[in-house]
């Protein structure tokens, strides 16, 4: 608990350490926003910095590959080509338990909200094959939004859920931490106590918050986690990077049902989703179109008995 605190406010970003930097970012998050408009220059100024950040990321993932290829000729020059079936199962075993979640856990909120998960996914399909092709749920944010407006949510619980599980609400990148952990765990022989296996579950719910929906946060995650909790060295990593892709594109579609759902299921619990739009628009009744999502939205009825959102503002 101690090594959470930072010696001085810049040296928690010159630190080896992952927590002091959340610990630094929460609090001065905290300080901007009770400062009201004097802070307004500082967080246009991050928001800039997150660009420019976001913009030399992506460049170096176009070199992904040849990292990749790297970290596969090492993993098998080393340990010969079993560890490829090893590897296959890890994958296989991710694939699995994340279709295992959005089909039987997400489908069991949609359940509970009156709709259902295998219509609702073929109503974003097209949003999932952008995921699925780019690992990444950054470029489908506007047209997630628009299309959960269209379907029956209000536009203020769609404008607040949304950008926030983007944040907070990664289902598939706290899959990918605890199988990954467990994984690199077993491959290097390391028996992991209840104790410290509960450890670095609470260490991943800090470290799994903030990770964007870029390409490769998930790994990024992952190696936080385990620069923190120190059973599991972090050069360990170098076992799972070649097969990396192939569950960022897990990670990414899982994460990307699972903001929709999460949308639906607030904007239910509120009052603020047209159940019977949202049943016709899964059936195909209402087709979706490109106009604006604020006109789609206002056509949304808040339930019988609750008291809509917009009357609280």
């Amino acid at each position: 608990m101690l090594s959470i605190i930072p010696k001085t406010l810049m040296s928690a970003l010159t630190g080896e350490e992952i927590l002091p930097v959340l610990l630094v970012s929460v609090l001065f998050g905290f300080g901007i926003q009770a400062v009201g408009e004097a802070g307004a220059g500082i967080r246009r100024g991050v928001e800039s910095l997150s660009t420019v950040m976001f913009t030399l990321i992506r460049w170096i993932m176009r070199l992904a590959p040849l990292g990749a290829f790297g970290a596969m000729a090492f993993t098998i020059g080393n340990y010969g080509l079993h560890t490829l079936r090893q590897l296959a199962l890890l994958v296989g075993s991710f694939w699995a338990t994340a279709l295992f979640f959005v089909l039987f856990g997400l489908g069991s909120v949609m359940r509970l909200n009156g709709l259902r998960i295998l219509p609702y996914l073929h109503y974003i399909k097209d949003e999932l094959l952008i995921v699925l092709g780019t690992s990444s749920t950054e470029p489908v944010l506007p047209r997630m939004m628009a299309k959960l407006e269209h379907i029956g949510a209000s536009k203020p619980v769609v404008g607040l859920t949304v950008p926030a599980g983007y944040s907070f609400n990664l289902e598939g990148t706290a899959i990918y931490l605890t199988t990954g952990a467990v994984f690199l765990a077993q491959a290097l022989g390391i028996d992991l106590s209840i104790t410290q296996q509960l450890t670095m579950l609470a260490v991943m719910l800090l470290t799994s918050k903030g990770a964007a929906g870029v390409t490769g946060s998930g790994f990024v995650a992952l190696a936080a986690t385990l620069s923190a909790v120190p059973h599991v060295p972090v050069a360990a990593l170098a076992l799972i990077f070649g097969v990396d892709r192939f569950m960022s594109e897990a990670r990414a579609l899982t994460s990307c049902v699972g903001y929709g759902v999460a949308t639906l299921a607030a904007a239910r619990w509120d009052g603020q989703l047209d159940r019977s739009r949202a049943q016709a628009v899964l059936r195909g009744e209402i087709p979706y179109t490109t106009a604006p999502a604020s006109d789609l939205a206002s056509k949304a009825a808040p339930e019988p008995g609750r008291e809509p959102l917009s009357a609280l503002n």
